[in-house]
């Protein structure tokens, strides 16, 4: 959650929620907020958790404008009561991202959706907030169209959320996660829409909307099993633990945390972000294309000698199998932010990941 904290230009709240994604941009977000001169105050589920963050800040001499609140349960009423006090914009970034699900409703829809309300009602707490930007995902935008489809902000996913109103504990968890992101947002403007009183909302709101996100890690993880999902994915190549005939298949699209981070930071920051939603991506791309780039390029050559099992490059040229798109034009003009390149995105995960590993 992001707040303008005075003197300084806002402050950030992060959680790294049960999922462990938002660990992984939450940190990322704390970290260029406090590099833009902005105080950052993060809601942690422990002390420990709170303490790695303050450390993580103070190698860059950052940590002064960091403290952090603790949180243990975000469907809990007033949760957040606590993290917002004096603060004058909010970055919510907690809602689970996993497919490890039992039952939707417990482990996915009430956290997300509950988990942002109640951001919202202890929003409502707090005059000076102006601004709440929240971490939605492309999984709110997208429907099951044949390629190629151009999605755009104006896009829902209604698919999802029929799935799961059908078939109840019995839907595809990837629906189920997706359900959960596109009725999470619709809360959020629905929230905003409920309490605008004679044309005047109490604050405005902007959503991130990415798709899997990608880029060095730099949150708190002891192990392997604790990478969020899409970095997670990535690794069992470097494990060898997918095929070559894995990697032509479509995956979708990427960006890179650290301009999903920045994103979120843009959208604090211009007054014309509010009442938008932001598409943040790259490019479609199969896993083909990054064991291509790790196996020619020089750098990748050298990470992957910390990696002797990873996945062998297979069939050339499968970048281009056919893949719905996304339209980041307004990611362009009005939060004037242009995604940097993959080879960067995936040799420094490779990079951090190489790090990181060390430690497990």
């Amino acid at each position: 959650m992001v707040v303008l904290f005075p003197p300084y230009r806002s402050l950030s709240s992060l959680h790294p929620s049960r999922s462990t994604i938002q660990g992984f941009l939450a940190a990322h977000v704390g970290q260029q907020l406090l590099e833009r001169g902005f105080r950052v105050r993060g809601t942690v589920r422990s002390q420990a958790k709170g303490e790695y963050l303050k450390k993580l800040y103070e190698k860059d001499g950052k940590a002064d404008r960091f403290d952090f609140v603790i949180v243990e349960d975000v469907e809990q009423e007033g949760a957040f009561n606590e993290a917002v006090k004096g603060v004058d914009a909010v970055a919510h970034t907690a809602s689970p991202f996993h497919f490890n699900v039992t039952d939707p409703q417990k482990d996915l829809i009430n956290p997300a959706v509950q988990g942002t309300l109640n951001l919202l009602r202890s929003a409502l707490l707090e005059p000076k907030i102006q601004r709440v930007v929240i971490t939605s995902s492309f999984a709110a935008v997208t429907n099951p169209y044949d390629p190629v489809y151009t999605f755009t902000e104006e896009d829902w996913n209604e698919f999802s959320p029929e799935e799961l109103e059908k078939k109840g504990k019995d839907c595809d968890p990837f629906h189920s996660y997706r359900a959960s992101k596109t009725l999470a947002e619709k809360a959020a403007w629905d929230f905003l829409l409920e309490n605008t009183k004679d044309g005047k909302a109490p604050f405005d709101i902007a959503t991130i909307n990415p798709p899997l996100i990608f880029g060095p890690v730099i949150h708190e993880i002891h192990s392997a099993k604790s990478l969020n999902t899409s970095v997670g994915v990535f690794y069992s190549y470097l494990l060898g633990e997918k095929t070559s005939e894995d990697a032509t298949k479509p995956a979708g699209l990427l960006v890179d945390v650290r301009d999903v981070a920045l994103a979120h930071v843009l959208a604090l920051e211009k007054e014309e972000a509010g009442g938008k939603r932001f598409l943040v991506s790259k490019k479609e791309f199969v896993y083909q294309e990054v064991l291509d780039l790790l196996e020619e390029w020089e750098e990748g050559k050298k990470l992957l000698y910390e990696f002797p099992k990873a996945t062998k490059s297979g069939k050339k040229d499968v970048g281009d199998v056919k893949q719905n798109l996304i339209d980041t034009t307004r990611m362009e003009q009005v939060l004037g932010l242009k995604a940097r390149s993959v080879e960067e995105t995936v040799l420094d995960m490779t990079r951090s990941l190489a790090e990181r590993q060390k430690e497990w």
